[in-house]
C-alpha cells in the first residue's frame, strides 16, 4: 500500500544518495593522487633522486656531511631584459632547462 511506496521512494533517494556520495570520494581519490604526484614530481626535481625516494616512501633521511663541496656562481647575461619580456611560466621552464644542462654537466666531475 502507501507505506511501501513510501520505504521504496525513502531506499530509492537513499540509492541516489550514496551513489552521489560514492561519485564525490571517486574525485576527491583522484584529485589526490594528482596532488600527491605532482608533490612527488617537484620532489625528485628539487632534491638528489636517493633522498626524493626515500621521503616518497616515508623512510627519513640521514644527514651527509662532505669534506670538500662546489659551489656554482654564474650570470645570465641579458637575464633581466629576457625576464621582463616573458611570462613567468617561460622564466621558470627557461631557469630548469639550464640548471639540468647544468647538472647534467656537473654530474661528469
Amino acid at each position: 500500500g502507501k507505506s511501501k511506496n513510501i520505504m521504496d521512494q525513502m531506499m530509492e533517494m537513499m540509492e541516489k544518495y550514496a551513489n552521489n556520495l560514492e561519485e564525490i570520494v571517486q574525485d576527491r581519490t583522484r584529485l589526490l593522487c594528482e596532488e600527491k604526484r605532482k608533490t612527488e614530481d617537484l620532489l625528485h626535481r628539487m632534491l638528489p633522486q636517493p633522498v626524493a625516494e626515500k621521503l616518497t616512501m616515508g623512510l627519513g633521511v640521514e644527514p651527509v656531511s662532505y669534506d670538500s663541496v662546489t659551489i656554482y656562481f654564474s650570470d645570465i647575461v641579458g637575464f633581466t631584459a629576457m625576464s621582463a619580456e616573458s611570462t613567468p611560466l617561460q622564466v621558470v621552464n627557461f631557469l630548469n632547462d639550464l640548471y639540468t644542462v647544468f647538472d647534467r654537466i656537473i654530474k661528469g666531475y
